[in-house]
C-alpha cells in the first residue's frame, strides 16, 4: 500500500502539475491568437477599405476556447481543446534528443483550426463538413511546434523551433488564412450527383442545404498532399 500511495504521489507531482503548466501555457498562447487575429482584421480591412464588404475579414468570439474568422466565403474556426495530451508513440516527435531527455516535455495542450465554407453558417447547412487545416502544440516550457497542410506545417514542425511570442503567433494565423484562400471548392464528379432524391431536391430547393464542402462537392475527398 505505501508504495502504491508513494506511485500515486509521484505523478501527481510530475505528470499531473505539469498538465497543469501546459494547460496555462496553450490558454495564454489562445488568448494570444485572439488578440492577434483580430488586429490582422483591422489591418487588413483598412486596406480592402474601398473593396466589396463581403469580402472583407469578420471576428465572432465564441467564448473563451473558440472563434470565428470570416474570410471571404470561408470561415476559420479556432478552437482550443480542453485537454492535454501526449503524442502516440510512433510519432517523429519523439526521435528529438529534447524529448529523450525530458518525456514530460512531450505533454501538449492542442489548438485546431477548422476551414469552412461561410454559406454552410449562413444557410444551416448542418451536414457540411469543415476540414482541419492546421493544429498548434503548446507544451511545458512554451515551446511549439504545427502540423498543417502544405506550408502550414512547415512554420514549426519539431520543437525547439522557437518558444511562443506575438509574431510567432500571427505568422500561425497570416499563414492558416493564406491557405483558406487558396484553398478552393470543386465541382464534384458527375457520377456522385447524377442521382437524387425527390426529398433531396425539395430540401435544396427549399432550404439550401446540400451538402457542400471544400474539395469535397458532395462527398469527402482527402487532399492528395497529407499533413506535414
Amino acid at each position: 500500500m505505501e508504495h502504491i500511495k508513494s506511485n500515486i504521489i509521484k505523478t501527481i507531482k510530475e505528470k499531473s502539475i505539469t498538465k497543469q503548466v501546459v494547460y496555462d501555457h496553450t490558454y495564454e498562447a489562445f488568448k494570444m491568437l485572439k488578440q492577434e487575429v483580430q488586429g490582422i482584421v483591422v489591418n487588413i480591412n483598412e486596406i480592402l477599405d474601398s473593396c466589396d464588404e463581403r469580402v472583407k475579414l469578420s471576428y465572432r468570439d465564441r467564448g473563451d476556447f473558440e472563434f470565428e474568422l470570416k474570410v471571404a466565403g470561408d470561415i476559420l474556426v479556432f478552437n482550443m481543446h480542453t485537454n492535454i495530451f501526449e503524442f502516440d508513440a510512433n510519432h517523429t516527435i519523439w526521435k528529438s534528443s529534447y524529448l529523450k531527455k525530458d518525456s514530460m516535455a512531450s505533454y501538449c495542450g492542442v489548438i485546431n483550426v477548422y476551414n469552412f465554407l461561410a454559406d454552410s453558417f449562413k444557410y444551416d447547412r448542418l451536414d457540411d463538413l469543415g476540414y482541419l487545416i492546421a493544429r498548434l502544440f503548446v507544451n511545458k516550457d512554451q515551446y511549439f511546434l504545427v502540423e498543417g497542410k502544405h506550408q502550414i506545417g512547415f512554420l514549426h514542425n519539431t520543437f525547439l523551433d522557437s518558444k511562443l511570442s506575438q509574431e510567432e503567433i500571427r505568422g500561425f494565423a497570416m499563414a492558416a488564412i493564406e491557405y483558406s484562400l487558396e484553398f478552393d471548392l470543386l465541382v464534384p464528379p458527375y457520377k456522385h450527383v447524377e442521382e437524387v432524391s425527390v426529398a433531396q431536391m425539395n430540401d435544396h430547393i427549399n432550404k439550401s442545404k446540400a451538402g457542400t464542402g471544400k474539395r469535397m462537392g458532395f462527398q469527402f475527398y482527402k487532399d492528395k498532399k497529407d499533413i506535414v
